[in-house]
């Protein structure tokens, strides 16, 4: 049976109380905390640093996937294993040593992630795949929130699912931007792995519930 991992993203919590966000995740059947951390250079948006970070981390009571949109993501890599992180995911066009910053991750007991834009094609990602826990694919633009999801999505899912069997990896896909009860199913049929959901979960009237439909939907 397929057990898709759902990991809200804390990006589109409510920060004027996100300890109560933060605990409604906890009892939630969510899998992860997805945390977006931006540098307002690699994506035009800022989002909450170190000392937001280190809040979640002490409430949270699940996998903390955190997400790097920044320019020079190697030197806070220590900082991030500091913090709590399980899960830190870099940008492969943030990163002109791809493969040291992997290694980098590793070395301080992180699961490392490799994730691409839109634009990006998920064929330069096979020479390294073997060292990759998780390529997150970007079916929005980074940097915002409430995006519409970009269809072309599903094909880059397919081809890296292919890239991951061919070369015996055992890399998860996981999908950011734009995901809802309406293409859920879809992108777990095309291969992924991990679903980021934003404003689908923490907009909604019943969260908890959300979550939990989600997890029904791609449980098969």
């Amino acid at each position: 049976m397929k057990n898709t991992l759902i990991a809200p993203s804390v990006l589109a919590a409510d920060f004027a109380n996100l300890q109560r966000d933060i605990e409604m995740i906890n009892k939630s059947e969510a899998d992860w905390f997805h945390v977006d951390i931006m540098d307002g250079v690699f994506v035009p948006n800022i989002s909450f640093g170190m000392p937001v970070l280190e809040a979640i981390t002490r409430h949270a009571k699940k996998t903390i996937d955190v997400h790097l949109m920044i320019v020079n993501p190697d030197q806070y890599i220590k900082t991030f294993a500091e913090l709590g992180a399980h899960n830190l995911t870099v940008h492969y066009e943030a990163c002109t040593h791809l493969h040291r910053t992997l290694q980098a991750i590793k070395a301080e007991g992180m699961k490392a992630g490799v994730a691409i834009n839109p634009h990006t094609n998920v064929s330069l990602l096979e020479d390294i795949i073997n060292d990759i826990d998780l390529v997150c694919l970007m079916s929005v633009n980074p940097g915002f929130g409430g995006q519409s999801f970009i269809e072309k999505t599903y094909d880059k899912i397919k081809q890296l699912k292919e890239i991951i069997t061919r070369n015996g990896a055992h890399t998860l896909i996981e999908i950011d931007g734009g995901v809802t009860d309406r293409n859920a199913v879809q992108l777990v049929e095309a291969g992924a792995d991990v679903l980021v959901a934003g404003n689908y979960v923490f907009r909604a009237a019943d969260p908890v519930t959300t979550v939990a439909g989600l997890k029904t939907l791609t449980s098969f």
